[in-house]
């Protein structure tokens, strides 16, 4: 292998190495999430409160819409990552519910 060729697989790797602890980082943080959304899931089983929450939603959306920019990520990006969860959290709760 070339000089360039070894440094290019090098830096390859590391990005590689990156990418594989920012994954764990998700998908712990993921679980740590809906840890406190399966208590919130309970809480409102046991006050009778709906499983969603559309004016928090909409407050949530936009939030992380204005993150998503101040962290050069595509706000479209991550306004359907949340939607995708939000999605998750409220059939967990009408689960908790029932």
């Amino acid at each position: 292998m070339t000089d360039i060729a070894t440094r290019a697989a090098e830096l390859l790797k590391d990005h590689r190495d990156s990418i594989d602890r920012l994954d764990a980082i998700l998908v712990y943080t993921l679980g740590e999430r809906f840890k406190h959304t399966q208590a919130v899931g309970r809480l409102k089983a046991d006050h009778d409160l709906p499983p969603s929450d559309p004016d928090r939603e909409a407050r949530q959306i936009a939030r992380l819409e204005d993150l998503a920019k101040r962290a050069d990520l595509d706000p479209e990006f991550a306004k359907s990552f949340l939607n995708f969860i939000i999605r998750e959290v409220i059939q967990n709760h009408k689960k908790i519910k029932e």
